[in-house]
């Protein structure tokens, strides 16, 4: 078991295609999906979800970056960059907003500042 954060450094848990989850993932280190997930994502580290990636729930993260889909609600603490072939649909909270153009964003979105 890791002794801190620090140590976690550099790690990513990798959930990949044609994996399919229901429940909720909490974890400390970043987070890539390529698969499926019905249920919340908590993350202490920056999450990216792939071009395959199908989330149904709600997101807690630092950073994240998405280039699957997405639907539910999601609090961003520093930067969601949302890439061409996203699409996301729900709430989003965010400190910063970055939107590749193609993607589809279909969200009430509402920035706050640290």
């Amino acid at each position: 078991m890791p002794k801190s954060d620090y140590d976690l450094l550099g790690k990513t848990n990798r959930i990949v295609e044609q994996t399919t989850i229901t429940g909720n993932i909490i974890c400390t280190a970043d987070l890539r999906l390529d698969g499926e997930l019905i249920g919340d994502i908590t993350c202490k580290g920056k999450i990216v979800l792939g071009p395959k990636s199908k989330v149904e729930g709600n997101i807690t993260c630092k950073n994240i970056d998405i280039e699957g889909k997405f639907n539910g609600k999601l609090v961003v603490e520093e930067l969601l960059g949302i890439k061409k072939t996203a699409k996301i649909s729900g709430e989003v909270t965010v400190g910063k907003l970055a939107i590749e153009p193609g993607a589809i964003f279909e969200a009430s979105c509402e920035m706050k500042s640290k």
